[in-house]
C-alpha cells in the first residue's frame, strides 16, 4: 500500500479513506474515491494546485482523457480546456520515484501529436517542467513557471 509522501507542491486537505487493505483518495473532478497510487497522489495535488493557485476552472479540467495514437488507445493524465472548449494544456504525471527524463517528455510530445495543445506539463510531484509548443517551428521551449489560467 502506498504511503503518501510530501511533494514539491502545496499541501491540500484531501479526503482519504481506508477500504480493507487499500487507501483511497477522493477525486474532486470525477466525484469518487480512487485507489491512492503514487501517480494518483501527484495528479490530485496538481488538480488542486491548478484550481487553487493557477485559477483553472474545475469544469475545464478533465482527468485521464482518452486519445488514439497509431491505432492504440492511450490516456492523458490531465487535459485542460479554454472557455471555448478547445484543448489548452496536457499533463503527464509520474510517481515521485520516477525520474523525469527525455523519454517521459517524448511520451507527452507523442500525445500532443493528437491533442495539438499549446502547453505541456510534466511532473513527478518533486520536479515540474512546463513547455510552450510552437507548431510553426515544430519546437517547444521550457517555461520557468506555468502561467495562471488568465495568461494562457
Amino acid at each position: 500500500m502506498f504511503k503518501p509522501v510530501p511533494l514539491n507542491l502545496p499541501p491540500y486537505p484531501f479526503s482519504l479513506k481506508q477500504d480493507a487493505d487499500r487507501l483511497l483518495i477522493f477525486d474532486e473532478l470525477r466525484k469518487k474515491h480512487l485507489l491512492l497510487t503514487p501517480e494518483e497522489w501527484v495528479r490530485q495535488h496538481w488538480i488542486q494546485h491548478l484550481i487553487s493557485n493557477k485559477n483553472f476552472p474545475k469544469a475545464l479540467i478533465q482527468a485521464e482523457g482518452g486519445l488514439r495514437l497509431n491505432s492504440l488507445q492511450k490516456r492523458t493524465d490531465l487535459v485542460l480546456f479554454n472557455r471555448d472548449g478547445n484543448r489548452l494544456l496536457i499533463a503527464e504525471f509520474k510517481a515521485p520515484t520516477v525520474k523525469i527524463t527525455q523519454k517521459v517528455f517524448d511520451q507527452i510530445a507523442r500525445y500532443n501529436m493528437v491533442h495539438r495543445v499549446k502547453y505541456l506539463l510534466v511532473s513527478n510531484g518533486l520536479e515540474h517542467y512546463y513547455a510552450l509548443v510552437d507548431f510553426n517551428l515544430q519546437s517547444y521551449r521550457f517555461l520557468p513557471e506555468l502561467p495562471v489560467y488568465e495568461e494562457l
